[in-house]
């Protein structure tokens, strides 16, 4: 899973019911010793399937990244969020995902403390910011249907035991920490039910293939010359706009011709050109100066939130990118294209530079994409 500077900082709590591998409980993924750890029991009458709470470690990202962690963080976790689900749907399992539940009602399903309790309840441990659902199960309920509301049971049960310690346990967060952690709370308070929607295959990624592009996908590095054919970028863009219901417009700056070009809702596999010049130059700079990316193959980028939308509407919005970045990576990935994510943007007024009303159109993630490295003929040396 891409990652903002490889810090990680997403922890995943798992609410297991009736027909899973593990006993039905409440457990929190160790990422180092690869396993589940008991945390606590589950409700007797506890859904069937598995929910997962995904929550950030701030200080983690903060530490590197200052007053740009907390986008960040929530890029992470839109990326975890695809991850998990796509894993699912890999595998054969149906997978939902929730991007706006409110985070007091996250906490108390995976039994961590409610925002701004931390401190006061586990004194000396790292807090964890709740941020987004993903739901696993194997089959709809009899009607066809999937539970409705996943996590209500699992809410009303008590406090679980704190998370066993990692490597950032007792991590006291910076000045940076605090700001970030304080940006996230506010956006996660939502007074609106959770919506769940289900994940689907992206487009080349049907079946097995999905499998196998989860296993071969990582992060290319710079540079990434070479622009994708047409058909390959107009199925990544596709790939990325309809990842989800609630995620951002989707374009990708090319440089022959130079301009900016969108998959064609009419014929998804073809582009169509909606401004021209080359944009790639001033994508490297506001991309924190990553000057590659003046030369890169394609530049994908999502953008939305204009200035004065709800804080729900910035939390969801960069969750939805990441999510959507990582299903593109996907398809990428399938295609046989070279990727790399950009999170890192500042000042990136897309809106502005194109002409429109200033803080309407804000880049919110990046992906650069690259041709496949040409096949080379084996040296003389490797041909004995």
């Amino acid at each position: 899973m891409a990652s903002a500077g490889a810090l990680h900082p997403v922890n995943a709590h798992l609410m297991v019911g009736p027909g899973c591998s593990l006993p039905p409980g409440r457990y929190a993924y160790d990422p180092l010793e690869h396993r589940a750890r008991l945390r606590g029991p589950a409700p007797a009458d506890a859904p069937p399937g598995l929910a997962v709470v995904l929550t950030v470690t701030v200080q983690r990202t903060a530490s590197h990244y200052g007053h740009r962690a907390w986008p960040l963080l929530l890029l992470d976790t839109g990326h975890a969020a695809a991850a998990l689900a796509m894993a699912a749907v890999a595998h054969g399992y149906r997978a939902r995902v929730t991007l706006n539940a409110d985070a007091a009602e996250l906490a108390a399903a995976a039994g961590l403390p409610a925002p701004g309790r931390w401190h006061a309840t586990w004194a000396g441990t790292t807090p964890e910011q709740p941020l987004a659902a993903v739901h696993i199960t194997l089959h709809a309920d009899a009607s066809g249907r999937f539970d409705r509301r996943p996590l209500t049971t699992w809410a009303a049960e008590p406090f679980a035991a704190p998370p066993v310690a990692g490597p950032a346990s007792g991590l006291a967060p910076g000045p940076a920490g605090r700001r970030a952690g304080a940006v996230l709370a506010a956006l996660a308070r939502s007074a609106d039910s959770a919506v769940w929607w289900p994940a689907g295959s992206p487009p080349m990624c049907e079946g097995p293939s999905l499998a196998r592009a989860i296993a071969r996908r990582r992060s290319a590095p710079p540079p990434l010359n070479g622009q994708p054919d047409d058909a390959a970028l107009a199925t990544v863009l596709t790939s990325a706009g309809e990842s989800s219901p609630c995620g951002p417009a989707w374009c990708a700056a090319v440089g022959t011709p130079p301009g900016l070009v969108v998959a064609d809702p009419a014929e998804p596999r073809v582009l169509r050109l909606v401004a021209k010049g080359e944009a790639r130059p001033t994508l490297a700079v506001w991309a924190a100066r990553q000057g590659w990316l003046a030369e890169a193959g394609a530049v994908l980028i999502g953008e939305g939130v204009p200035d004065g939308a709800s804080a729900e509407q910035v939390r969801v919005a960069h969750l939805a990118a990441g999510y959507a970045v990582a299903c593109a990576e996907l398809t990428a990935t399938a295609l046989g294209l070279r990727t790399r994510p950009i999170g890192s943007w500042q000042a990136a007024d897309l809106g502005a530079a194109l002409g429109g009303r200033a803080g309407r159109r804000w880049i919110l993630h990046g992906l650069a994409l690259a041709a496949p490295l040409p096949v080379s003929l084996p040296s003389r040396s490797e041909r004995r």
